[in-house]
C-alpha cells in the first residue's frame, strides 16, 4: 500500500473571491415545467401570463346598502331623507332583473352585480326602511361612490406576471383570479448529496467502534430543499479512488454535486485527486473559519462544492456558498437575512487573517457565544444566529454593539 503524504493548504482565498469564481461557471436552470397553482408557490415563473379578461369581470356593489341612482340622493339629509322604492333584492352569485329609473333603488349585497341604471351605493347604515317598505335615504352620494368598476382589478391584455417573478402568495392569487389552473415554472436544481469517509453511517443502522452517523447529509438536503434546489442523496462512498470515482459518475446527472468530507489534508481525503482527474479545481481553502478546507470544481461541466467533513464547518460554509449558489441557479432571489444589532456578551479573541463566522445565541439581550468546535453540530443547533469577524479583526470586547444574522 502506497503512503500519501499529508498535503497542507498552502494558499487561501477570501470568501468573496470564491464566490466570484463559483459565479462565473455557475449554470442557471432552463428546463420548464407546468405545476398545479396550488404547488406554485416559491417558484419562478417561467412565462408571462397575460389576462384573458378583466377582473372582476362586471361592475359590483363594493358595500352592503342600495344602489341607487346618485342624483336621486342629492340634497338628501337627516331631516330631509330622500325616499326612494325598493325594486329588489340581488345578492352575490345573483343577476339582477329590475333597471333602476328615478326614484327606485335596489337592495344589493358587496359584490353583487350593479343592476343597469344605478351608478352609486348608499350604505346601508345611511338608510332606514319605513312602514310602506321604501328606504329612507340620509346622506347624498356621488356617481361611482362604493361601486367597484369592471376591470378595477386587472384589465384584459395586462401582465399579471412576468417571466422571472417568484410566485408568492398574492401573485399566485392575481393568477387564481385569472381562472387559471396552471402555470409554467423553472425546474428546481437537481442537488445530489455525497457523504464521503469510511467513518460514517447512514441512519437506522449501528455504529461500529470509531463510526459516526451522517450529518452533512441531513443539513446538506434541508438547505437544498430550502433555497430552490432538490436534493439528491447518494450512497455514502468509502476512501478509495475506485469507490468515489463510482460515486461521482452516479452523481454527474445532476445540476451540481455537494459532498462533505474528503476535502482536508488528510492523506486519506482523495476527492481532490478525483477531481482533478477527471475535472478541474477552482479553488481549495477559504479563508474563514469555520470550513477553511473547502473545495470548488467542475466535472463535464458539473459543478462540484466540497464541503468540511466537520457538521458545524460544512453547515456553515453551505449557508455562506452553497445558498448563494443555489438560489441564482434556481432563479429565486437573494435569500433575505434578519440582522439584529445587540451587545456582544463575553470577549472574543479572534482567528487574524481569517474571516470568522461566529455562532451565537441571544440571552437577555445580549450576545452570548455558542460554538464550541467544527465537529460540534450543537455549535449550530443551539445557536440563534450568527456574527461575522473580518479577517482584520483580533478582538471583539464585551458590550461592543454586533450585528447577529438570525437563522
Amino acid at each position: 500500500m502506497t503512503t500519501r503524504q499529508m498535503r497542507p493548504i498552502k494558499d487561501t482565498i477570501p470568501l468573496q473571491e470564491a464566490r466570484d469564481i463559483i459565479d462565473a461557471i455557475l449554470p442557471v436552470i432552463d428546463r420548464r415545467e407546468r405545476l398545479p397553482l396550488l404547488d406554485a408557490n416559491g417558484r419562478t415563473a417561467a412565462a408571462d401570463i397575460v389576462a384573458p379578461q378583466d377582473v372582476p369581470p362586471f361592475t359590483r356593489a363594493a358595500m352592503d346598502g342600495f344602489a341607487v341612482r346618485a342624483e336621486d340622493t342629492f340634497g338628501a339629509s337627516r331631516f330631509e331623507p330622500a325616499s326612494l322604492r325598493v325594486l329588489e333584492t340581488v345578492y352575490t352569485g345573483q343577476m339582477p332583473t329590475a333597471d333602476v329609473a328615478a326614484g327606485t333603488c335596489v337592495e344589493i349585497a358587496t359584490g353583487a352585480p350593479m343592476p343597469a341604471g344605478a351608478d352609486a351605493v348608499v350604505m346601508v347604515e345611511e338608510t332606514e326602511r319605513d312602514a310602506s317598505g321604501a328606504v329612507r335615504v340620509f346622506t347624498p352620494v356621488y356617481p361611482r361612490q362604493n361601486v367597484g368598476r369592471r376591470g378595477a382589478d386587472i384589465v384584459r391584455g395586462q401582465a399579471v406576471l412576468r417571466e422571472g417573478d417568484l410566485l408568492n402568495p398574492s401573485r399566485i392569487g392575481a393568477v387564481a383570479a385569472l381562472g387559471l389552473t396552471d402555470v409554467e415554472v423553472f425546474q428546481r436544481p437537481r442537488v445530489a448529496i455525497l457523504s464521503t469517509g469510511n467513518e460514517i453511517v447512514d441512519l437506522g443502522h449501528a455504529l461500529s467502534p470509531a463510526q459516526i452517523y451522517d450529518i452533512n447529509k441531513y443539513t446538506l438536503a434541508a438547505i437544498v430543499a430550502e433555497h430552490g434546489g432538490m436534493p439528491v442523496p447518494a450512497r455514502t462512498a468509502e476512501d478509495t479512488m475506485d469507490d468515489l470515482e463510482r460515486a461521482i459518475d452516479a452523481c454527474l446527472a445532476c445540476d451540481a454535486l455537494v459532498f462533505s468530507g474528503g476535502s482536508s489534508v488528510g492523506e486519506r481525503d482523495l476527492m481532490l485527486d478525483v477531481i482533478s482527474r477527471r475535472g478541474e479545481v477552482l479553488f481549495h481553502g477559504i479563508a474563514v473559519k469555520p470550513g477553511k478546507p473547502t473545495v470548488f470544481g467542475r466535472i463535464d461541466r458539473t459543478p462540484v462544492f466540497g464541503m468540511p467533513g466537520y457538521p458545524t464547518s460544512c453547515l456553515s460554509n453551505a449557508y455562506m456558498l452553497l445558498v448563494p449558489a443555489l438560489r441564482r441557479m434556481a432563479r429565486l432571489p437573494p435569500h433575505r437575512t434578519r440582522i439584529v444589532q445587540l451587545p456582544i456578551g463575553q470577549r472574543i479573541v479572534s482567528t487574524t487573517g481569517r474571516h470568522q463566522f461566529y455562532t451565537v445565541r441571544i440571552v437577555g439581550g445580549e450576545a452570548l457565544p455558542a460554538f464550541k468546535a467544527s465537529g460540534d453540530i450543537t455549535s449550530m443547533s443551539l445557536a440563534d444566529g450568527y456574527i461575522e469577524i473580518s479577517a482584520s479583526t483580533e478582538i471583539v470586547e464585551k458590550g461592543e454593539i454586533v450585528d447577529v444574522t438570525l437563522f
